[in-house]
């Protein structure tokens, strides 16, 4: 995701310093004109604004706030905007070690996966500091089709996480349609086509089908990500005292897929956990 976010703003001419947790990724952008950091806080020192993609809370945290991170270097009149996807709490704390430093900071989780973001079309679900927001908002044009400001931090980590939760939860219910479809003698491909067809017709379901009853799940969004959102989502149905029985019959799902090594595989590979007779 951050790679292809990083090669469009290259493609549109901007300068781009990047730098990522595991070297070797950096080499294409390098190879394309991208200068190379050595640390979070050398690319927060260096650029006006700095857009992180990361895979989790823990990882969010600790490139921000970490000894070498984001908030070690950067400074007034400067902007971060956080595109991971993560809980509220989180957010609020980077937002909190940035803004210290007299910095603006924006969470905007993104809405899409691989394709979406190697085409330019994510949606940017973002919230915090309105003056960074209209800065940013020629990058994220470069990088998204549509961007919406949510208002107080917080508030782009909790829409992402429902936009993820009700995801995770059709795909879990996709997956147990196609295998009741082939216990009962019917043709995957027909359903998939009846779907396709009637008003519960879905982009997601049109492209994922079709692998799925290969047992194919080439990684658009890996499925330890979707399980991670789904966890997340739950936490947050916690905290508001809000019940989601359909979202945390899902979440087992993809936790039984992960049990059985489907960790990197897309999201779509649940159907290996609703197929399973254990």
């Amino acid at each position: 995701m951050g790679y292809a976010m990083a090669s469009n703003l290259l493609k549109a001419g901007y300068e781009v310093m990047v730098w990522n947790r595991s070297p070797g990724k950096t080499d294409g952008l390098a190879a394309a004109g991208a200068k190379v950091a050595a640390t979070p806080g050398e690319v927060a020192c260096a650029c006006d604004i700095t857009l992180a993609m990361l895979s989790d809370p823990e990882a969010c945290l600790e490139v921000a706030t970490g000894p070498d991170g984001v908030a070690s270097a950067i400074s007034a009149g400067k902007g971060y905007v956080d595109v991971s996807t993560v809980d509220a709490q989180t957010a609020q704390v980077v937002a909190a070690a940035v803004r210290a430093k007299g910095a603006a900071f924006l969470e905007a989780p993104v809405s899409g996966s691989k394709g979406p973001a190697e085409q330019g079309q994510l949606i940017f679900l973002t919230a915090g500091d309105q003056q960074l927001f209209d800065a940013a908002s020629p990058l994220l044009d470069v990088m998204g089709k549509a961007s919406f400001f949510l208002g107080e931090v917080g508030a782009g980590a909790n829409m992402k996480l429902v936009v993820n939760m009700i995801m995770g939860s059709m795909m879990a219910s996709y997956a147990e349609g196609l295998s009741l479809a082939k216990q009962c003698g019917l043709r995957q491909a027909d359903l998939i086509e009846v779907i396709k067809l009637g008003a519960i017709a879905a982009p997601m379901f049109a492209l994922k089908g079709p692998p799925m009853t290969d047992g194919k799940y080439p990684p658009a969004f890996p499925l330890k990500h979707q399980q991670k959102d789904m966890r997340l989502a739950l936490a947050l149905g916690d905290a508001t005292a809000q019940q989601l029985p359909l979202a945390a019959a899902a979440n087992e799902l993809y936790k039984k897929a992960r049990a059985a090594g489907y960790s990197d595989a897309d999201f779509s590979a649940v159907m290996e956990a609703v197929a399973r007779r254990d």
